[in-house]
Parts: C-alpha cells; sequence; structure tokens
C-alpha cells in the first residue's frame, strides 16, 4: 500500500474495514502501524500485542485502562501497553482518532 502524503479524517472514515478489523490502516513499516478507529455505540475491542497511542481526532468521552478512567477530548493522546485492557466508555456519536501501534508484538 502506498502511503498517501495527506489523509483527512474524513477520508479516512470512509475507508471499508478489511478482514474484520474494527480500524482502518493507513501506514505500516518500520515497526509502526497507524489506523483509523470510529467504533459506533461500543467499543468492543480487546487487548493488543503491541504498545499503542490513540491521538483523539474528535469527540470525547471516557478512556478505561486498568482501574484507570479519564475523560478525553480533541487532541488528547491516549496510552495502553500490550496486552492491558483498555476501552472507550460513554462516547459520543462523532468520536474518531488515530491510533499508532509500534514496537515488537509482545505475547
Amino acid at each position: 500500500m502506498a502511503t498517501p502524503t495527506r489523509i483527512t479524517p474524513s477520508e479516512a472514515a470512509a475507508a471499508p474495514l478489511i478482514g474484520g478489523r474494527l480500524s482502518s490502516r493507513w501506514f505500516e513499516g518500520d515497526g509502526i502501524e497507524i489506523r483509523h478507529y470510529a467504533p459506533k455505540g461500543e467499543d468492543t475491542q480487546t487487548p493488543h500485542d503491541r504498545d499503542e497511542f490513540y491521538f483523539v481526532i474528535s469527540g470525547s468521552g471516557t478512556y478505561i485502562r486498568g482501574g484507570e478512567r479519564v475523560r478525553f477530548g480533541p487532541g488528547d493522546k491516549l496510552f495502553a501497553a500490550a496486552g492491558e485492557e483498555h476501552r472507550f466508555v460513554e462516547f459520543s456519536g462523532d468520536f474518531a482518532t488515530w491510533v499508532l501501534f509500534y514496537g515488537p508484538q509482545k505475547t
């Protein structure tokens, strides 16, 4: 997949979800993967095998990581370590985020 010079959140939101994934992929290489994630209604993701950062594009809600609950909004950066339970709850209908996975896969 060629990496576009620019991708807008609306273009990313219009991309099809492939292979049963909950997010669309926009870059992969050198130990980094960037995806666009915009759950509707409920966040059903499970822990991932790589560390990740979320960069909130739009919307607001609550992010749960382990036993911690934090409010979030546009421009916020959120973190989850590989294997760590995390999810978005009570989020607005316009919630969307970039997800950056990095580093080696952990088991």
